[in-house]
């Protein structure tokens, strides 16, 4: 992983983990449902985000690993896996 996609992953994941600190708050001042719901689903957008940013950067290092530049069979099967499970 190259190294600015590392510190901007790191960044995001630091910021989620701020955001769920706030929510853990929100809990505890007893927030409304809806409000805690709606900054749940923006954590969850979030580390969707952050997901496949590191499925697309795996892709990549699959196929620029392959001796000609192109993905084989079996690439291509652990990136539809990888996604399969990403999306459950």
């Amino acid at each position: 992983m190259v190294d600015n996609l590392r510190n901007d992953i790191l960044m995001r994941l630091r910021t989620i983990k701020g955001h769920i600190a706030g929510i853990e708050k929100m809990v505890e001042e007893e927030k409304s449902c809806e409000e805690i719901l709606l900054q749940i689903a923006a954590v969850k957008a979030s580390l969707e985000k952050v997901g496949m940013s590191i499925i697309q950067e795996h892709a990549k290092d699959c196929i620029l690993a392959s001796e000609d530049g192109k993905a084989t069979y079996e690439d291509v099967q652990r990136i539809i896996n990888l996604l399969v499970k990403f999306a459950k």
